[in-house]
């Protein structure tokens, strides 16, 4: 039996709503469609923490289980978004096809976003809006609750001065005015948003965020302890980030690269306790599709005065990295507050370039991890 077979419960458990916040993008087709596959059997669980030994007995929803919905301002169907994306190499060549009933009913639950220019809708009707919408879904397809899931485009930093919320804190709002739990996988300002610290706090719903981690940052947050640990001196940690897709289209935007890079630099300064000289550039290659080159040059003191180098590069696909993170935190958070678990969850520290109230060692943060699946598994 496979470790996706093993480690979740019977197929008659209760259904789950997915809420992807741009629901037309990469990262949430890819989601919609690996859900698939790996729920037919088609693909293994690779990525998915999820899916291993660890986390098999805690009651997490099947993946045959989720119900996927959500809100985007793009038109392009999911069917042929898929498409798209298996001609780039990000799925699988034949998956859209495979899997296309599924990408057809998850088009059919995604609304429209926005507040697309022109929208005279104030910050009040937006969310009333988005919180129906999210009403509906779980109304209409009989589903006990949704996790809703930022996976939008980073947006800029929020201007202190605005008297509107950004638009990721609109969702977020939505989420808390619907009554449904919330995961910000982007640097975007979400739950964050002071205006939202009230109603965040007494609403008994649990969430987590923000901005997953996925590559580059994933790399530092396991060699900065390494360095830390070995009484190494960094000197200077500098990195730069190639990448096309909509992805490199949105972090063009200086303001949004700006938000995106404050997670990838917090992470060197939480564990070295400094920030290391250096910086962390991004260039939109547009001929790069949907795929990444990350590299990071590390200048660091060794004994004696002894200076060296290390450097690293790292290519991969967000889309397919992101995921099955998503498929898990979505099924975490899920079940965190099926079994009480709410407010930010800290625990869930280990996805997150900017987690509430954890450390950046990664190897910390698995161990969090685990005994938070004890948790979840001692309140079966």
């Amino acid at each position: 039996m496979s470790t996706s077979e093993s480690s979740q419960p019977p197929t008659t458990a209760p259904a789950l709503g997915v809420w992807l916040i741009g629901a037309r993008g990469s990262v949430a087709t890819t989601v919609v469609a690996g859900a698939a596959a790996v729920a037919a059997g088609l693909h293994p669980a690779t990525g998915m923490v999820t899916e291993t030994p660890p986390f098999a007995d805690c009651s997490l929803a099947p993946l045959g289980s989720l119900v996927f919905g959500g809100h985007d301002t793009n038109s392009c169907p999911l069917p042929k978004r898929a498409e798209h994306l298996a001609a780039g190499g990000v799925l699988p060549y034949g998956l859209p096809a495979a899997v296309g009933a599924e990408l057809a009913a998850a088009d059919a639950e995604i609304r429209p976003g926005g507040p697309l220019p022109g929208d005279a809708r104030t910050d009040e009707e937006l969310i009333d809006a988005f919180a129906a919408d999210l009403t509906d879904f779980v109304r209409r397809r009989g589903l006990a609750r949704a996790v809703v899931v930022n996976v939008a485009s980073t947006e800029p930093l929020p201007d202190p001065d605005s008297d509107r919320l950004p638009v990721s804190s609109l969702y977020a709002a939505a989420a808390l005015r619907a009554g449904h739990p919330y995961v910000n996988f982007t640097p975007s300002t979400g739950m964050h948003h002071p205006a939202l610290a009230d109603a965040s706090a007494s609403s008994g719903l649990t969430w987590a965020g923000r901005d997953g981690k996925t590559g580059q940052t994933l790399l530092r947050s396991v060699l900065a302890p390494m360095f830390l640990q070995r009484a190494l001196d960094v000197r200077a940690w500098s990195g730069a980030n190639l990448l096309g897709g909509g992805d490199g289209a949105a972090l063009a935007d200086p303001a949004a690269a700006a938000a995106k890079n404050a997670g990838k630099e917090r992470v060197l300064a939480d564990v070295l306790g400094a920030a290391p000289q250096g910086e962390v550039h991004i260039d939109d290659v547009p001929a790069l599709g949907d795929w990444k080159t990350a590299w990071d040059h590390i200048a660091f003191d060794g004994f004696l005065g002894s200076r060296m180098v290390l450097q690293t590069i790292w290519q991969g696909c967000d889309s397919a990295l992101a995921a099955p993170l998503v498929l898990d935190l979505a099924r975490l958070v899920a079940r965190a507050g099926d079994v009480g678990l709410t407010g930010p969850r800290p625990e869930l520290g280990f996805y997150f370039k900017d987690p509430d109230g954890e450390s950046s060692s990664l190897g910390e943060q698995f161990t969090h991890l685990l005994s938070f699946a004890d948790q979840l598994r001692a309140t079966r």
